[in-house]
């Protein structure tokens, strides 16, 4: 088992979802020249932020799977032989529509080496954060997946909070979890509340790391975000401020690379698999865990 040079994209979003594209795959790129295999991009990293506000003219943004995005990436896969995953808004049909993240495979044989797509479980619907009128909650699953790098997990920003579905994604095999993310600041809150949250948000990452014995990477954006998209501008307002922070842990749950709050960067680090079999040997939660007694996790309340 040899280890995985691991690449997390963080970066700045503009209103031209061609250009957002354009420089994802140029970031890729220069990740695969550093000698990444695996790479992960950002949450709906072709545009700024639009739910923000509900707009029915933002469906229009939407792509199949396969299509443009995919089609732009696959290429990059195929020459520089590295696994992607890319997070992107899908349109399934008329009328529906998913947050997918798309995972692309130099060994795929399928369109665009789609090795297999996760389809966003848990749908947010919080101020500045209006997912339910865009997204339908996923229907496939919590998913792990063999690819050309590692047998990985990818999970998608607000299924970070919660410990089921990294453990589920974790007992199919997933060594490495991964959670492209597009979580910020309100303007008002941070002085209060900021460093809070983004504690909170990274706490309960390295919690799934060290429970599961996995490692973890979390992919944000940064920047400050009206959600303007292509001709469509965003709400006027304070916006979102998004923190940045990007980080991997390792299965101890400690950070082995974590970025600014304000920069974009490329995080690289090597993930060795014999460290998840070394963890789970020392910690063995995954032998000690009562399967015989968790029925109830599946109630909504237990009174």
């Amino acid at each position: 088992m040899k280890s995985t040079r691991t690449a997390l994209i963080q970066m700045s979003c503009v209103a031209s979802t061609d250009a957002n594209l354009e420089k994802a795959a140029s970031l890729v790129v220069e990740a695969a020249r550093e000698g990444a295999k695996l790479i992960c991009l950002p949450e709906l990293f072709r545009a700024q932020y639009f739910c923000q506000r509900e707009d029915h003219a933002l469906f229009s943004i939407a792509e199949s799977i396969p299509g443009p995005s995919t089609e732009r990436l696959s290429a990059i896969v195929r020459e520089h032989k590295v696994t992607v995953v890319a997070s992107l808004f899908e349109r399934r049909a008329p009328g529906l529509y998913h947050n997918t993240a798309a995972i692309l495979d130099p060994a795929s044989t399928a369109e665009h080496n789609i090795q297999g797509i996760y389809r966003k479980m848990h749908i947010p619907d919080d101020p500045l954060y209006y997912e339910k009128f865009y997204f339908t909650p996923g229907d496939l699953g919590f998913k792990a997946m063999k690819t050309s790098a590692a047998h990985i997990g990818t999970l998608i920003c607000w299924d970070q909070w919660y410990p089921e579905g990294a453990r589920i994604t974790a007992l199919q095999g997933a060594n490495i979890l991964f959670y492209p993310t597009a979580i910020g600041w309100h303007p008002s809150e941070k002085e209060e509340f900021g460093t809070a949250q983004y504690e909170a948000w990274q706490t309960i990452q390295r919690a799934h790391a060290i429970a599961n014995g996995v490692f973890v990477c979390s992919v944000n954006r940064v920047g400050h975000e009206q959600g303007d998209v292509n001709d469509i501008k965003g709400p006027e307002g304070a916006g979102l401020e998004f923190w940045g922070g990007s980080f991997i842990a390792d299965p101890f749950g400690r950070i082995l690379k974590q970025a600014a709050h304000d920069e974009e960067d490329i995080l690289i680090a090597d993930l060795d698999p014999q460290l998840v079999e070394v963890t789970r040997q020392h910690w063995p939660f995954l032998r000690d865990r009562r399967i015989d007694a968790y029925g109830n996790i599946t109630s909504r309340f237990i009174d």
